[in-house]
């Protein structure tokens, strides 16, 4: 009985996990498409006409990517939970990384939000030519931007560690916990490649991201069509101890 609840209930935090990844990917997909539609590179005007024309979008878009940073804090905390037996110190690291990355995902939301009230014709706006309301409304939509650049650095570390747990654990296949790391890999590199290197990364934008979308893809899949393969407390007694990020021995 005991045995059948553990399974039940790592299971269940498996597929909710995959659940929530899901989503997150889905709306932050969508939020990214949707956002790159407005803006016309160095050109402050004809980027606030879009936006104003098609505020409704830009809304939907700027709260896609809100629900997307709630459902991968979910999908944080049932992964922790689901792995901290493989290493609790590496999977609480995911996790802290993983927290920090979605407070700059919530710093990107406010920012994405920001030229609707630069360009909202609201009257103490007055005081300020319409150019450089203009102005600023395409700076904060570029300061999103890099706060998203800086957050990647960190959702890279979280998937990096998770992909190093998967690995290690063999809850997830293999395959999958590899891709991940190398996707975390990437995520960074884009961004550092950002960083010192701008015409460096737009040539390899979006291509540096594809790993980790086909990686973040499968393993949402897999958690939640077909859960995680996770050992019964009678197993791991009668295994030897693991060492950190030492395979633990699984029967099928």
């Amino acid at each position: 009985m005991t045995d059948a609840i553990h399974e039940f209930s790592s299971n269940f935090k498996a597929r909710t996990a995959g659940f929530f990844w899901l989503i997150t990917f889905i709306t932050g997909a969508f939020a990214m498409f949707i956002g790159g539609r407005f803006v016309v590179n160095g050109n402050a005007a004809a980027t606030a006409a879009n936006i104003l024309a098609n505020e409704s979008a830009f809304r939907l878009g700027a709260a896609g990517n809100l629900i997307a940073t709630v459902c991968y804090l979910a999908a944080t905390l049932l992964v922790y939970e689901l792995f901290q037996p493989v290493n609790r110190t590496v999977s609480l690291l995911a996790a802290f990384f993983s927290l920090i990355g979605c407070g700059m995902g919530a710093l990107v939301v406010l920012l994405n939000f920001a030229p609707l009230l630069f360009l909202s014709g609201a009257s103490y706006l007055h005081v300020f030519p319409t150019e450089q309301l203009q102005t600023l409304a395409l700076t904060s939509f570029r300061l999103g931007g890099r706060a998203n650049e800086v957050g990647l650095v960190f959702f890279g570390l979280h998937i990096f560690l998770v992909g190093s747990l998967i690995v290690a654990s063999g809850y997830v296949p293999r395959a999958i916990g590899l891709l991940l790391a190398f996707g975390g890999v990437c995520y960074f590199t884009n961004s550092f490649a950002s960083f010192l290197a701008a015409p460096f990364a737009t040539a390899l934008f979006p291509f540096i991201l594809l790993p980790a979308f086909f990686a973040e893809l499968a393993l949402s899949l897999w958690l939640l069509l077909k859960g995680a393969n996770v050992p019964r407390p009678a197993e791991r007694l009668t295994a030897s101890p693991p060492t950190p990020l030492r395979p633990v021995r699984t029967v099928r």
